[in-house]
């Protein structure tokens, strides 16, 4: 009864409400950045290229970048496109180009607004939503909310389901008894967590280039070997995704299943707009010195994620022959069978391992969005960081033996309403994220080195933390001037004089 409830309440809030709700936010973004993400696209490999700055207090861009993809890249790259295909036929892959395309917008703009409004908490910087929404749009409750969601869903339920993947995973391929597989991990993810979000950041920069590198390489081969195939393979994407052709009859509905599978899967795989990724992204130090310079980074993780990895998947899958709508087979025997038909008896544990690299991955970037949570909450001290990993460390070895199918609903419900929070705070502070962008792109096609300088923003004075954008002039720097739009109502300036909790937010009568 209860699964049925919880059930009915996921069904509701992700079919009816926030799948179109997160799809409007990358149109809405899309659009105010006037296709920012497609016109500077090479500004992302730039920025992504550039040397890292010695910072102790943050981490790097590109280990900021891993991190996320650690979180990004799970068991829906591999299962979950097997599933939209399935149940949409092979336009499913053209929708999940598309909303990944229209959250590289969203991205850019949730990260950039983390950066901006990221403080200095002892040695290392701390940001997310929940400081440019207690900060930017002076709703510290709201904020709250957001953090303890985000907590529940990323730093225990999804680790359970992560934990039960990669246990089937090898239970399927090895033999291996759930119990054991359940242990390793959980001893593993204790060595990695351990460290922290510096931990989990120097962790992921060696993992996860090596376990996208390497999955997505035999999806080239293949691709290499079928290269003959490729053009008709592009054709019956993209004629399935309008409901065209033999392939597409084989799906019921047609499509609109097409659509709403490749969508939902998309908008679950690359998380933008759910408020995730900023959490780690906020602790990076910006090469060049500028809120967007992250934005443009996360951006990138989007199209890594998604146009990169589930591609990879997709036509792993379409080229192998084994899509057949109906039968009963689909999620990871669907992958399974098509890595086979590649790689002959490889196939089936070389899927495993895949499972395995992008679920354990995910457990240790999710841990890294929770510390960053819990730091707005002021929890972050040796008790409060001791209880999250031993929470986190306890849900993995459940989950590795439990049914976690009611688990996994309530935490969807849990990130619908962090997502619903995320993307009013982001829509709120959309013209701050435009002035943003035109400040940076403006010095960048005057051939300068985007810095960004706090006097842009007067009326944040007091708001943005003292000295976390502070930098000694250079020589032949820019003088501060107004660039943009004028200021987006829903940012109030605090007075300078107001003090600052730890968390982040001004310090308010009853909070």
């Amino acid at each position: 009864m209860l699964e049925d409830y919880i059930g009915f309440i996921d069904d509701v809030i992700w079919n009816d409400v926030l799948t179109y709700v997160l799809l409007g936010a990358g149109i809405f973004f899309t659009f105010r950045l006037r296709l920012l993400q497609i016109r500077r696209f090479p500004e992302m490999l730039r920025t992504l290229a550039r040397p890292a700055v010695n910072d102790p207090a943050g981490i790097s861009p590109f280990q900021a970048l891993c991190a996320s993809l650690a979180a990004r890249i799970g068991t829906g790259n591999v299962v979950g496109v097997a599933v939209a295909l399935y149940l949409g036929g092979p336009g499913a892959a053209f929708w999940m180009w598309l909303v990944a395309a229209l959250g590289m917008a969203t991205a850019f703009a949730e990260v950039s607004l983390a950066q901006l409004f990221k403080v200095r908490a002892g040695d290392a910087y701390r940001g997310g939503p929940a400081f440019y929404i207690a900060r930017g749009l002076q709703a510290p409750r709201a904020a709250m909310v957001f953090s303890i969601c985000l907590i529940i869903v990323f730093g225990l339920a999804f680790n359970a389901v992560q934990a039960n993947s990669i246990a089937g995973a090898a239970q399927e391929a090895f033999g291996v008894a759930p119990l054991w597989t359940g242990v390793a991990v959980t001893i593993a993810a204790a060595l990695v967590i351990s460290g922290g979000v510096t931990g989990v950041a120097r962790f992921s920069a060696v993992v996860v280039p090596v376990m996208a590198v390497a999955y997505i390489a035999v999806a080239l081969a293949v691709l290499a070997i079928n290269i003959d195939q490729t053009p008709a393979l592009l054709k019956l994407i993209v004629s399935s995704a309008f409901g065209f052709g033999p392939a597409a009859g084989g799906v019921a509905g047609g499509m609109t299943a097409a659509m709403m599978n490749g969508v939902r899967r998309g908008l679950f795989s690359n998380e933008a707009g759910m408020g995730s990724a900023p959490n780690i992204a906020a602790v990076a130090t910006p090469s060049p010195h500028h809120p967007c310079s992250q934005g443009f980074v996360q951006a990138l993780g989007v199209f890594i994620d998604t146009l990169v990895v589930c591609t990879a998947t997709a036509l792993l899958i379409l080229l192998s022959g084994k899509l057949q709508p109906g039968s009963g087979v689909t999620g990871v025997q669907l992958t399974q069978q098509a890595m086979n038909v590649h790689l002959g008896h490889w196939g089936a544990p070389f899927v495993s391992i895949a499972i395995t690299c992008f679920a354990f991955t995910s457990i240790a970037g999710n841990y890294a969005y929770a510390e960053g949570a819990l730091a707005y909450l002021r929890f972050d001290g040796r008790a409060g960081l001791l209880l999250l990993r031993l929470g986190l460390l306890a849900m993995t070895l459940w989950g590795a033996m439990a049914q976690v199918s009611t688990v996994f609903g309530l935490a969807d419900i849990t990130m619908g309403v962090m997502a619903a929070i995320n993307i009013a705070s982001i829509v709120l502070l959309s013209g701050l994220v435009v002035r943003l962008a035109r400040d940076y792109l403006a010095q960048r096609d005057a051939g300068r080195e985007p810095e960004f300088d706090p006097a842009l923003l007067p009326e944040l004075a007091g708001v943005i933390e003292p000295g976390v954008w502070d930098r000694p002039p250079a020589a032949g720097s820019r003088v501060a001037k107004k660039v943009g739009e004028p200021p987006v109502a829903p940012v109030a300036a605090t007075p300078a004089a107001a003090p600052a909790t730890p968390g982040g937010a001004p310090r308010q009568p009853g909070v």
